[in-house]
């Protein structure tokens, strides 16, 4: 133990305290049996499950809205919805950027909830203020533009609140397990799979309870109970203040990255050394926050920005511009080999964006009759999906978890990219039984043209919901995984970003998709998308994903075969005696 400032050490007990350079509500040392881990979790997964209640209430049945209400075409409404879910899904990146730098993940969490929570107010006030509300469907054709605009407005007041509320809160939920402690850092390996699980149930009763009560009671009511829900789950997020551990934003993550690569070019001509011990690095003793990461031989190109060539003065004292550590050098590798891994996932969003457009509008052509006169809402076969994946999520983290673990000697059970590849694999075969599906029900409505294919069951819909719920439980908790622990510690809210911009830009490509396939085949022939679905061809667009994202699998197993995962040096704990506790640095 270290003593600095020419304070006493005490003697510390590291099972008492967190030395992982966050503080507690009050700025001290957090005391570990009364901060973090699943005592501190609880509290944000009742947030994050009122979000996903609220975003899956809105999203699934949007496309039905739009339709509906405002009178949109299939491809029009459609494209809406991939645009809308493409923000909600890219705005994290800013948002995560915000948290990372300058707000903390506590403070952004918080406002960007406050927006979230104003957007479904207004979304409420445009079913109900009258000069506000649609017109009646009955009455004309064409929706009032007044109640278009503020429907818009609020929609997208809620994916500027999920900008900030996603990356941020899944990151700060994570940062209440120490990885230097041996049993926080198991139980963070499971906080994924029970995020997700808790994620799943408010989808669930998002695409259920909330989709009925769109169904059968209003638009409106739905509104208000959402706007309660996202109220009451705020004020539970704030009585958790004081059981949270918190870490303060170190400034702007792309300042160190920028540095390392000027330096590189700089120095570009000089020749490796000999051994990557000459390269620098800040001593240990002098770390004040933070981990070290050891060197590798990717990327060596980059190296040259930690070559000392101005040996006689202080290396710490020159310019970050013109010499960096090796650890920041590592953070920039990092960063550029998550790239190939982002780009080789984009095809399995493609496949999940269709579960909130095209998948949903199948439910509103079949017979959704249960008996007894009880007719499903279309949106709610979404509930399929939310299903498959808590039952996977469950299996996964109680029987295969153990079990690949003694098989494997992985803490994980399996690598992470693994995880996400097996996923894939999913994937691919919900678009070939959704083609397959689609298929039969085209061939039901060329039989008899005037009932259409109310004659199957939306069950027929079920397996491919099921499927693709099984395949998120691999590759989307894999992707969250990922990208939180393979980015550097300072940009976690950032990496959370990363994975969500997996889906959104996924959602603007399957945009760009049905624009260009709509325009090819529109010129040569019959156009994919018609008016409606009993005039489309959905189902060669799911062979063509399907194609796609097989074809793309091999690229990602190639990619994933050669990663190389982040490597952290041992760390030792530093304390420092202040007036208000312990303050810690890691060296």
């Amino acid at each position: 133990m270290e003593l600095k400032k020419g304070v006493e050490t005490r003697g510390v007990d590291e099972e008492k305290w967190v030395y992982d350079s966050s503080v507690d509500h009050k700025g001290r040392v957090p005391l570990r049996a009364s901060t973090g881990v699943w005592k501190a979790t609880l509290f944000i997964i009742v947030i994050e499950f009122s979000e996903r209640l609220s975003y899956f209430g809105v999203a699934t049945s949007l496309i039905i809205y739009l339709t509906k209400v405002i009178h949109q075409d299939l491809k029009t409404a459609a494209r809406n919805v991939n645009y809308w879910a493409g923000v909600t899904t890219l705005m994290p990146l800013f948002g995560g950027f915000l948290a990372d730098a300058y707000f903390g993940r506590f403070t952004t969490v918080f406002l960007s909830s406050v927006v979230y929570l104003l957007g479904l107010i207004l979304l409420t006030m445009s079913t109900f203020v009258p000069s506000l509300k649609a017109c009646d469907a009955a009455v004309c054709l064409e929706p009032r533009k007044v109640h278009e605009m503020v429907f818009f407005i609020a929609i997208y007041m809620i994916s500027i609140g999920t900008g900030g509320h996603k990356p941020s809160l899944e990151s700060f939920g994570a940062d209440q397990f120490d990885e230097n402690h041996s049993e926080e850092r198991k139980k963070k390996m499971s906080y994924f799979n029970w995020w997700n699980f808790g994620l799943c149930c408010g989808l669930l009763l998002g695409v259920t309870v909330i989709v009925y009560v769109q169904d059968r009671v209003g638009w409106g009511a739905a509104d208000i109970i959402l706007a309660t829900v996202m109220a009451s789950s705020l004020a539970i997020f704030i009585i958790g203040r004081p059981f949270y551990r918190y870490h303060v934003p170190p400034g702007s993550p792309l300042t160190p990255m920028l540095q390392v690569l000027a330096a590189a070019i700089k120095k570009r001509n000089l020749p490796y050394p000999s051994d990557p011990a000459e390269l620098h690095e800040v001593p240990k003793s002098r770390v004040n926050k933070g981990r070290l990461l050891c060197h590798t031989e990717s990327l060596k190109f980059l190296d040259k920005a930690a070559i000392v060539e101005d040996w006689e003065n202080c290396a710490e004292k020159q310019d970050p511009w013109t010499l960096a550590t090796v650890t920041k050098v590592e953070e920039m590798k990092l960063i550029l080999n998550l790239i190939p891994i982002w780009l080789a996932t984009l095809p399995f969003g493609i496949s999940v964006a269709q579960t909130a457009t095209f998948f949903v509008k199948q439910g509103t052509m079949l017979d959704r009759n249960i008996g007894n006169g009880v007719e499903i809402p279309p949106a709610s076969i979404f509930a399929l999906s939310a299903f498959g994946m808590i039952v996977a999520v469950a299996i996964y983290e109680k029987i295969l978890v153990p079990v690949l673990r003694r098989a494997t000697g992985n803490e994980r059970g399996i690598k992470i990219l693994q995880r996400i590849g097996f996923g894939m694999l999913f994937s691919i075969s919900t678009m070939v039984v959704s083609a397959l599906v689609e298929r039969k029900r085209l061939g039901v409505v060329e039989k008899d043209p005037v009932k259409g294919s109310l004659s199957m069951s939306v069950f027929w819909l079920a397996p491919q919901f099921i499927i693709i719920g099984v395949g998120d439980a691999f590759t989307l908790v894999g992707l969250q995984e990922y990208f939180y622990d393979q980015v550097p510690d300072s940009m976690r809210s950032l990496g959370i970003a990363f994975y969500l911009s997996v889906i959104g830009a996924a959602n603007f490509i399957s945009s760009l998709l049905i624009t260009t396939i709509d325009h090819v085949t529109g010129r040569f022939g019959k156009s994919w998308f018609g008016k409606d679905l009993n005039s489309s061809r959905l189902d060669y667009f799911y062979w063509l994903i399907a194609g796609m994202t097989a074809a793309n699998l091999i690229v990602y197993v190639f990619l994933a075969r050669r990663y190389s995962y982040k490597n952290v040096q041992r760390s030792v704990v530093v304390a420092d005696c202040c007036e208000d506790g312990f303050e810690v640095s890691m060296a």
